[in-house]
């Protein structure tokens, strides 16, 4: 059945405590095998990406479920090692043995700022890694410590390259973290596909049409058809420059780093062999952090102050719609789509945890 013949409808979400959530994440990593620490790391990012993005986009709570899978298949091992196999003033490169990516990254980029401290830039370059989540999740790391955050990563072959109708470099998604005296920093997050399949799912899921830009059908063609879209390849933001990006971006990761690029991330369901780089920037070697603040600030205004286009109501900066995510959830609690909370709490009672998820109320807002 074409998206044409489905009728639409709307995805009931439930608010969750924000904190309850954390709690039980953090218990579910604990019993699925990772350390106390690692558990801590992986929960707070969880919850990082829940607070900012769209459900849709699927690097939340939702991953708990998908570790379980994961590490029982031993396709991901909750207590790798993680070694620096080359070391420079300014640089480094890591061994994941296959780990937790988000656990491995972090680790990375806290690495990648004490570098930074130490030498005014710290660059490290993470192979034989696992997906890592979200991109923001690490660039914002490093503003922690008064460094500006850089996070790119390669993925699965789902892009088509320009021209193509087959898949050979990942979504490889970016994020630039800059802190500002606005109130929440300035963060560019993104894929380099226009969408991603989570995106595409959510719109089966409603059944909606999705933009025709978003990808292909397997025989190349556009669509606006999602369960069309979900047997195809993913198309490019801004056609060959999106490409072109992801190229490169296979070569800043699994290129350099000595690890998997293009076709083989994912291939091995026991070696998923992702590639991660990461570069913390010292503010403080530049000028006094307070003032980048400052002139940040006013490039903020510059941007909000230009004139509106036509049914725009105003101008936001990357990483202001984000925080305002952030701002309303932890204030209103955490809209968790009812069947992902089911399943959560069914994972949870499979698990044997002690936590519990704190339901506090239908949500009934828009979820952008």
């Amino acid at each position: 059945m074409t998206t044409e013949q489905t009728p639409a409808r709307a995805i009931t979400m439930t608010n969750v405590g924000r904190e309850s959530l954390r709690a039980f994440v953090a218990e579910g990593f604990r019993a699925l095998g990772l350390t106390e620490e690692d558990a801590g790391i992986f929960a707070d990012a969880l919850i990082f990406s829940e607070l900012r993005f769209h459900p849709g986009q699927g690097q939340g709570v939702m991953r708990l479920r998908r570790y379980q899978q994961r590490i029982g298949n031993s396709e991901v091992a909750p207590r790798a090692d993680w070694t620096v196999l080359k070391e420079a003033p300014s640089l480094a490169l890591v061994d994941a043995h296959n780990g937790i990516g988000t656990v491995a990254a972090a680790k990375a980029m806290r690495l990648a700022v004490r570098k930074a401290k130490e030498n005014g830039i710290g660059t490290v370059v993470v192979r034989n890694s696992t997906h890592y989540g979200s991109s923001a999740v690490h660039a914002c790391q490093a503003l922690e410590q008064g460094c500006i955050g850089i996070a790119f990563t390669n993925a699965g072959p789902e892009m088509a390259p320009w021209g193509g109708r087959e898949g050979v470099t990942g979504t490889n998604p970016w994020s630039i973290a800059a802190p500002t005296d606005k109130g929440f920093p300035a963060v560019l997050d993104i894929a380099l596909t226009t969408a991603g399949k989570g995106m595409m799912n959510w719109y089966l899921r409603e059944g909606k049409k999705m933009p025709r830009d978003w990808a292909l059908t397997p025989e190349g063609e556009e669509t606006d058809d999602p369960a069309a879209a979900m047997k195809g390849p993913l198309l490019a933001i801004g056609g060959h420059k999106g490409y072109g990006l992801a190229f490169m971006t296979e070569a800043l990761t699994g290129v350099l780093s000595g690890g998997g690029f293009g076709l083989t991330p994912y291939s091995d369901p026991k070696k998923l062999d992702v590639s991660h780089t990461f570069i913390a920037i010292d503010i403080g070697w530049f000028m006094e952090p307070a003032e980048y603040e400052a002139r940040m600030g006013e490039f903020v205004e510059m941007a909000r102050s230009r004139a509106l286009r036509p049914g725009f109501d105003e101008i936001l900066v990357p990483g202001e719609q984000e925080a305002r995510r952030t701002a309303s959830k932890s204030e209103n609690g955490v809209p968790i789509a009812d069947d992902v909370l089911a399943d959560l709490q069914a994972l949870g009672r499979e698990l044997g945890l002690a936590s519990e998820l704190e339901v506090l109320d239908r949500y009934t807002g828009d979820i952008l």
